[in-house]
């Protein structure tokens, strides 16, 4: 049976752990060759090794998205690999130090914002000539429920995230008439490295967050994944310039 992706490449940044590993390899299953971009490449590159399972082929570049050159780069070599990108899943980001917004340093704000915000807008920027090219290309941009509520102490990350989102209307209203929908994905709470950098795997700490989801539960890298895919599938052709909370009901 065809997969809906046959012949189709997906780029997803962050590619090498938790939801950008999940969101490759949902894409694979899929039928999508995959190209993954990341700061870090996992010594075993368990991402490369699921992929190549389901049948798909898989680029690894190395890429720090808040350097244009990196992205130029990035985007040179998945085209001269491939030869096309028919999906893009901006998804790399740091959760930056927690501080007050007056307490917050100025080092960690720029740091966050370049890596959250400019290495969205950069990838965009890169991406969108190659994705005009194809019928039926996607962008989704992973923003979080923090791109959708406040969230004390997480000044820079929170406000990378809100921008993210009008930036993901911004280009979604610009490219809808040229065949190219622009989305966002935005993740509640996900067991990921993330999590437990910020809980430190303290099993009270960890409660907390949980008890934060009113479905009782955090969430799994591979339900964003899911999302990620749905909203690049034709079934989702009407949808563009959302933000979409997948996030057991966080902001309700």
């Amino acid at each position: 049976m065809k997969k809906i992706f046959e012949g189709k490449v997906a780029l997803i940044t962050g590619g090498s752990y938790g939801i950008g590993q999940a969101t490759a390899i949902a894409f694979a299953k899929n039928g999508a060759n995959i190209v993954v971009a990341d700061k870090v490449q996992d010594e075993n590159d368990e991402t490369g090794k699921k992929v190549l399972e389901t049948g798909a082929k898989y680029l690894f570049v190395k890429s720090d998205v808040s350097d244009a050159r990196d992205v130029r780069a990035l985007i040179k070599k998945a085209i001269e690999h491939f030869g096309r990108i028919d999906f893009a899943f901006n998804n790399a980001g740091i959760e930056g130090k927690m501080a007050s917004t007056h307490e917050c340093t100025e080092e960690n704000w720029d740091t966050t914002i370049g890596v959250n915000l400019k290495g969205v807008f950069l990838c965009m920027k890169y991406e969108i000539p190659e994705l005009l090219k194809n019928p039926h290309s996607v962008i989704v941009n992973c923003a979080s429920v923090a791109g959708l509520k406040g969230f004390a102490t997480l000044p820079a990350y929170t406000a990378s995230k809100h921008a993210i989102v009008g930036l993901t209307k911004t280009a979604a209203l610009e490219y809808a008439a040229r065949g190219l929908r622009v989305n966002a994905v935005c993740p509640g709470v996900i067991h990921t490295d993330m999590i437990d950098r910020i809980t430190g795997k303290d099993k009270s700490v960890e409660k907390q967050y949980t008890d934060m989801e009113p479905i009782g539960r955090m969430g799994k890298p591979q339900e964003i994944g899911d999302a990620v895919v749905w909203l690049c599938a034709d079934a989702a052709s009407f949808v563009t310039g959302i933000a979409l909370p997948v996030d057991g009901g966080f902001c309700a």
